[in-house]
Order: structure tokens, then C-alpha cells, then sequence
């Protein structure tokens, strides 16, 4: 049987003697980082919990790249380079079936993008792992919240609403054939971390988030930090090849409410266009523009005929959603 710290030593331990930016990694009470000089730190925080984030006998490999992901993806909003993280894991066992291949789509993914495991805690109890990511920015460049303008574009990254459409397809909401729920699954269990894009838009866009509880409310938060009001074109929306088959409302619905898409939404003067769009094309990742931001406070939805239209719709909530 593992004991604790047989554990750590077994799957997370790492060799830190080639990487300069490492003084001390795991084995001591903290990690020592050298962060390159005059950069800001960007840290972020994210549990995710067995049951409320992903079903209880959820791929391990899927897992570890997914609870990675989601923090990279928090360090790509602010067009921050990865550097290190910690893991915190909470497991009812220690089970080298499970843990094997959980390390290895969490080191798969850490690897592609530099960010080093330096620390953690490691408990016996529910099936809860909560990651704290570090990340580079140099400052005064990070994308924020709250540096929306008047009269920018509001664009998107990729495609939205296929984690949402899997999800319907687990819950019986709707039909999917064996192939399409497979295609949709893989958006929602390995989402993409738009890192390279993030860091692409430094110096382009003013303000960036990640779409994570669904892109009506997370937009929301742009317009609330930033006091201003927008314009989205509902019709325009990235829908992947899958959802674009779906109803109108299914479409409508999960690319503006069905969260854990992990895209970048972001905000950029009419005049960078070019530059939105080179970004994309820099990083590999498609960028589609839809909507403005305007003065008048609140959130307009527009259909593809330009009438305002009224959607009941809100995205997830951990108090509030059931």
C-alpha cells in the first residue's frame, strides 16, 4: 500500500536541476522560484469536485489534463506565460490504476506549455483536486476585466456550446450519434488552453476573460468591472460543425449559457482588426467577432434578422445553479 508520501514521490515528482527558474521544487516545506526579471506574477486558483465539476468515474487522464487546463486557461486570459503550479488532491485511496494515468494527462499537458509542479498537499477524503497556477506578465500588459471601451469589438475564440451539447447528450436532453457525443465529450473532458492567442493579444485587446460558466455571464463580468453596456450578435456565434445541426434555441442556448468552453472572450478597438485576426492566425486559433461594446449599461442580444431579442437565460452559478 502507498503511504502518503511514497505517493508524491512515485507520480509527482519532477527533476528540477536543468530548469534555472527552480531553485527547489518538491521535497521541502516551500518551492523556490526565480520568476524572470521584471515580471508580474499572475496567480489563480480553481478546485474542481468530484460530482459538481466532472462525473465521479471521469477518464483519469482526461481528469489530470482537464484540472490543468482550466487554470491555463485563467493564465491565457491574462496573457500570461506559465511557469509553475501546485496540486492539491483530496482521494479516497491511493489507487495506481487511477493515479497513473491521472499524472500522466496532467505532466502530458504541463509539458506543452513549460508550467512546472512545485508543490501541494495530498489527503485521504472525497475525489477533489484544487490547482494554484503561477504565470508570467510583464507590467502594465496583462489583459483585465475591467479595460473594456466604448465602441470596441467583442470577439471569441474557437467554437462554443459543444461541452454544453455533451452534456445534453449524457442528461438525455437531446440525441447525438455515437461519433458526434465522442467529438462534443473530448471539447468538455480536454478543453484547449488558449495560451499562445492570450499572449498574441498583449498590446491588442483591452479587456479578456475565459469562458467558463458560459459566455453571458462571463461577458457580464467584463461589462460590470468595466461600467459599460454591449451589443452580441446571437446568430454569429462560433457554433462547432456539431451544434450548427442542433435547433435554433439549442444553438442559442448553449453557445450564450453552456459554460465550460474555456475560449477567450475578449474586447479590442475597432482599429486592430487586422492585428485580432494576425493574432489568430500567429496562434493557430480561430477568432470570430461578435458583438460591440456601447455606453448604455446591460447586455442587447441581437438575432441575425438585427432585432433585439428576449432570452431567459442565465449561465452556471455554483449557489445558485442546481
Amino acid at each position: 500500500m502507498l503511504s502518503e508520501f511514497d505517493l508524491i514521490k512515485h507520480y509527482f515528482v519532477q527533476n528540477y536541476a536543468e530548469d534555472p527558474r527552480f531553485a527547489l521544487g518538491i521535497g521541502d516545506d516551500c518551492a523556490l522560484v526565480n520568476p524572470a526579471p521584471d515580471m508580474q506574477l499572475a496567480i489563480s486558483s480553481d478546485m474542481l469536485v468530484s460530482g459538481r465539476h466532472f462525473f465521479p468515474d471521469a477518464d483519469p487522464y482526461q481528469l489530470g489534463h482537464k484540472c490543468l487546463a482550466v487554470n491555463l486557461s485563467d493564465l491565457a486570459a491574462m496573457g500570461a506565460k506559465p511557469l509553475a503550479f501546485t496540486l492539491s488532491l483530496s482521494l479516497p485511496e491511493a489507487n495506481p490504476a487511477w493515479l497513473a494515468p491521472f499524472s500522466q494527462g496532467l505532466f502530458n499537458l504541463a509539458q506543452q506549455h513549460h508550467c512546472r509542479l512545485i508543490g501541494g498537499d495530498t489527503t485521504k477524503g472525497p475525489l477533489n483536486i484544487c490547482i494554484t497556477i503561477f504565470g508570467e506578465v510583464l507590467p502594465n500588459s496583462a489583459l483585465r476585466r475591467d479595460a473594456a471601451q466604448v465602441g470596441d469589438d467583442i470577439w471569441v475564440s474557437g467554437n462554443i456550446g459543444d461541452a454544453r451539447l455533451a452534456l445534453a447528450a449524457y442528461w438525455k436532453e437531446l440525441t447525438l450519434s455515437t461519433e458526434d457525443h465522442r467529438i462534443a465529450a473530448t471539447r468538455m473532458h480536454t478543453p484547449t488552453p488558449r495560451i499562445a492567442l492570450g499572449i498574441a493579444l498583449r498590446g491588442i485587446a483591452n479587456a479578456a476573460l475565459d469562458i467558463s460558466d458560459g459566455l453571458i455571464g462571463d461577458l457580464g463580468h467584463i461589462l460590470e468591472r468595466s461600467q459599460v453596456g454591449a451589443r452580441l450578435y446571437v446568430d454569429d456565434l462560433p457554433a462547432g460543425p456539431i451544434l450548427q445541426q442542433q435547433a435554433q434555441d439549442k444553438r442559442r442556448e448553449f453557445c450564450l449559457a453552456g459554460g465550460d468552453d474555456y475560449e477567450l472572450c475578449f474586447t479590442a478597438p475597432v482599429h486592430q482588426r487586422d492585428a485580432v485576426i494576425q493574432a489568430g492566425l500567429t496562434s493557430q486559433t480561430n477568432v470570430t467577432r461578435i458583438g460591440s461594446i456601447e455606453a448604455s449599461k446591460g447586455l442587447r442580444l441581437i438575432d441575425k434578422n438585427h432585432q433585439e431579442i428576449q432570452l431567459v437565460l442565465r449561465s452556471f452559478d455554483h449557489f445558485t445553479t442546481e
